[in-house]
């Protein structure tokens, strides 16, 4: 195939334009965040590696390429985990501690335990809470993702068409779920964003909007970063009858 430069400078308007609007955005807003970072990406876009750095945003893996890995070797996907953890440790200063492929193979989740370093990882969207995987030699955290409350459905037929649809969808969700909180279910709400979709001027403008709604709840509303949840769930719901030696 060849190159499609219209498409691409579609990609360039997020780490161009798209990511320093809600750079802005959120640190005004003292929004902490986890952003899920493609290797390559960060290694083409330094500045912005060190600007996330000094927010004090997690930096989560997000994979080395933006590849569907469903047909790839597994040991292709291992050298790909371990060279974005260096890449990680060069441009952020530390390792990731989660991480999320979004396309991941049957091998994906092996090899993240395998690895010895991650926290979590975020490859499923089956919950409103993380909750355990038992399958390894030890318990695997998994922090569900969602594409429910996420800006891709801006770029959907049938999904948001304008910045206020966004923002009143995910004022709903968050509703919903501070209502059951107060009954004495608490859940977890993700907001998947992407720069150079919300990054949009239109489009940012009702996140801006859901923040200021998300933070008028006070303390019953926690806006964190995925790491944050993650080191809560080990401390205060770490499995019954297993030692945390194993960690």
């Amino acid at each position: 195939g060849q190159r499609h430069a219209n498409m691409e400078s579609l990609y360039d308007y997020g780490s161009r334009s798209g990511f320093w609007r809600l750079h802005r955005l959120l640190t005004e807003k003292k929004v902490p965040c986890t952003v899920f970072g493609v290797g390559m990406a960060m290694e083409r876009n330094p500045e912005a590696c060190r600007a996330m750095s000094d927010a004090g945003w997690e930096v989560a893996s997000h994979g080395y390429r933006w590849w569907d890995y469903q047909e790839v070797d597994a040991e292709i996907e291992r050298e790909h985990i371990r060279r974005t953890v260096q890449i990680h440790k060069d441009l952020i200063g530390e390792r990731p501690v989660g991480m999320y492929q979004g396309k991941p193979n049957i091998n994906t989740r092996n090899l993240v335990v395998e690895e010895g370093g991650f926290l979590y990882d975020s490859d499923a969207y089956s919950d409103d809470l993380p909750y355990w995987n038992m399958d390894y030699k030890r318990p695997h955290l998994i922090v569900p993702y969602t594409l429910s409350e996420n800006d891709m459905r801006f770029a959907i037929s049938n999904g948001f068409s304008h910045g206020g649809e966004f923002s009143k969808y995910l004022k709903d969700s968050l509703k919903y779920l501070v209502d059951e909180g107060r009954k004495g279910r608490p859940k977890m709400m993700s907001v998947g964003l992407h720069c150079r979709l919300v990054g949009r001027p239109g489009r940012a403008a009702g996140l801006a909007e859901f923040i200021d709604y998300a933070k008028s709840f006070g303390d019953d509303v926690w806006i964190c970063r995925r790491d944050e949840i993650a080191k809560h769930w080990y401390k205060h719901h770490y499995p019954a009858g297993v030692s945390k030696a194993s960690l």
